[in-house]
């Protein structure tokens, strides 16, 4: 792991609509995944012009979502760009305390659902360009539990420490120059109490 600050916790109300735009999430989680880009590189991933893109980089920057980075070039017209933290972490119990607040954070967490469901959706239409070996070791399963919320509040720190484990050995075998046979992989997990 980096020395950045490890899933900055968004609280604000400002922050959470910066990030909360369909492109600018899109860019932010691209951006994630090459861990530092220009804006050219950024807009043919997500199919934009860069002058758009290089809008919402700024606006990403303002709220101290992204950084400028080293450049990777010798071209300094390039303007390179990271992410400011290892991750972020939105919380309802920041946004339950005003109606406005409670909107905004459900109208994110919805438009992170989306982008998500289709996300896996993309997966679910390329399946069969992957490798059998890939799509034998894809994961789609849901477990129907009875917990409190204390033990579903652990359920939860175990699960991410889990995936911090496996986080932090691919990056050290990158870093080792083990790139051989490596994807981007998507862990989503949602735990959440419903009835019937």
């Amino acid at each position: 792991m980096t020395d950045r600050e490890r899933d900055r916790r968004i609280s604000d109300l400002g922050t959470l609509k910066a990030l909360a735009h369909p492109l600018r999430i899109k860019v932010y989680r691209g951006l994630t995944i090459a861990r530092a880009a220009t804006a050219s590189q950024l807009a043919e991933q997500v199919d934009e012009a860069v002058s758009l893109v290089s809008y919402h980089l700024r606006k990403l920057a303002e709220y101290g979502l992204i950084e400028e980075a080293e450049p990777r070039s010798t071209d300094s017209r390039e303007r390179w760009w990271q992410p400011a933290s290892d991750g972020v972490r939105i919380r309802d119990e920041d946004f339950r305390d005003a109606p406005e607040k409670a909107a905004a954070h459900t109208a994110a967490s919805r438009l992170f659902l989306e982008q998500r469901n289709e996300m896996y959706r993309r997966y679910l239409d390329e399946r069969a360009h992957w490798s059998p070996e890939w799509t034998s070791a894809a994961e789609s399963a849901e477990s129907v539990l009875r917990l409190t919320a204390g033990e579903l509040a652990e359920l939860a720190v175990d699960m991410l420490a889990l995936v911090r484990r496996y986080e932090e050995r691919g990056r050290a075998a990158e870093a080792a120059g083990d790139t051989q046979g490596r994807e981007n992989v998507a862990v989503h997990t949602y735990a959440f109490p419903f009835r019937v």
